[in-house]
């Protein structure tokens, strides 16, 4: 079942978000009086195509990774006279900077009305309340305290840990004061807590926001009782079964299925007894632990998972909008959300940030899938982040993408004429390697995280 999701959540989230861009190219292409010639969605051989009365061919191909939209343009193929003034070289320099522009524009139009759509659903959030703070941690050292509630980070309101998430992600790799506000359950009064960072995170390959400041997030307590097993786990091979009790790990007792992920994280590969209860009788186990993850991110693996838990109404929250302020929430996330996409490719340019948080092909079909299986809401915010991403990568700066035409296009403004052919040719030919490149780098982050 699994498999269909990620299948068909990556089929719908390519198909959407691809046909999106492109149309924008198109709508802006056919205003600005251009003949467009074909609308492709994906790459190859065609498995649908037909025209409409304009003679543009539309067509739907084998190879879903991408799409473009072809226009008459001399620099491609001879134009007869009477179609010069639908050229696109022809048009001028602003109406082809607008044709360009407007494939990015329409990804961002349509994160914003993701957004909209979600923040009407409204969602159920668990309160950013601290559960515990780690000794001589950097929330330590600004006298954070348990059970206090994160109310907003750097000024940004924080309704959800998802928001307090974002606000640090904002931060990775910088030096200077994060400012956390809080208050205590049942009272107004808040209190400023200034956290002192320096070079923070910076090019760790999977950084863990919340635990590098040494926040533990409240949650009830959920007894070690196992309700999953992974078959191809460490568990299993040693014989553990569904409700079977871990009481001890090496000796140390457990009661909280939290100590059992905190004991097992640091021993990667590493031999360990498990202590269990089973139908009234105490088993002794010894078991090898299988790793997850690479370099200093890789945990210990057991391979098992307890069941739901409940939680108190009272440390939950309704958060939703009406018609009119959800626009307004949707502009702020978008808005949001592009400059930390933006901001993230600079951090990454300057080593603030690892490479190695660049995903590829493979994490995105695994996300849509795990998104779509988890529900409608989920999978639009899936597509929301990644529309998001599309328009912003295409705004780049290198030749080959919608930005780096922009580039030639702004200079030919600011010039009055365009670079040569040979310029734009070896530009064209540097994009290429580069694109092609990150594609690879991407590629091989996905095949380590398998």
């Amino acid at each position: 079942m699994s498999a269909l999701y990620m299948f068909f959540g990556t089929l719908i989230a390519l198909g959407v978000l691809v046909t999106i861009h492109e149309y924008g190219h198109f709508w802006v292409a056919r205003r600005c009086g251009v003949k467009v010639l074909r609308f492709s969605v994906g790459f190859g051989s065609p498995l649908l195509r037909w025209h409409d009365r304009r003679g543009t061919e539309f067509m739907i191909a084998a190879i879903p990774l991408g799409g473009y939209v072809k226009m008459l343009d001399e620099r491609e193929a001879p134009v007869a006279a009477e179609e010069l003034d639908q050229a696109f070289n022809r048009k001028s320099v602003a109406q082809r900077i607008a044709v360009v522009a407007a494939g990015p524009i329409a990804n961002f139009l349509l994160a914003i009305l993701f957004f909209w759509i979600l923040a009407m659903l409204g969602s159920q959030q668990a309160k950013p309340v601290v559960g515990a703070v780690l000794p001589d941690s950097l929330a330590a050292q600004a006298g954070l305290q348990p059970g206090v509630e994160i109310i907003a980070v750097d000024g940004e309101p924080t309704p959800g840990w998802s928001a307090v998430n974002m606000q640090l992600i904002r931060r990775l790799g910088e030096t200077g004061s994060l400012e956390l506000r809080t208050r205590q359950a049942g009272s107004s009064a808040e209190q400023t807590h200034a956290l002192a960072l320096k070079d923070w995170q910076r090019g760790v390959d999977q950084p863990d926001p919340l635990n590098a400041l040494g926040i533990r997030p409240w949650r009830p307590v959920i007894a070690p009782v196992l309700r999953e097993i992974d078959p191809d786990g460490p568990a299993h091979a040693v014989g553990i079964q569904l409700g079977d009790r871990l009481l001890s790990i090496d000796g140390r007792a457990i009661d909280d299925w939290q100590q059992v992920l905190d004991q097992l994280k640091p021993l990667p590969d590493k031999d360990v007894t498990l202590r269990i209860e089973r139908d009234g009788r105490t088993l002794e186990l010894p078991v090898r632990l299988s790793a997850r993850g690479e370099g200093d991110t890789r945990s210990g693996y057991l391979g098992v998972g307890v069941g739901a838990v409940e939680w108190p109404p009272e440390m939950l929250r309704e958060v939703s909008y009406g018609p009119l302020e959800a626009v307004g929430e949707g502009l702020r996330r978008t808005w949001h959300m592009t400059l930390l996409t933006f901001d993230s490719v600079r951090k990454m340019l300057v080593g603030e940030l690892s490479v190695k948080n660049l995903s590829g092909p493979i994490t995105i079909a695994k996300v849509a899938g795990a998104s779509a299986q988890s529900g409608v809401g989920d999978f639009l915010y899936f597509l929301s982040l990644l529309s998001i991403s599309l328009g912003v990568l295409n705004l780049l700066p290198i030749p080959v993408l919608d930005g780096g035409h922009l580039l030639f296009y702004l200079i030919e403004w600011v010039r009055g004429r365009p670079l040569s052919e040979r310029v734009q040719g070896w530009g064209m030919q540097i994009g290429i390697s580069l694109v092609l490149g990150v594609m690879l780098l991407a590629l091989v982050n996905d095949l380590g995280r398998l």
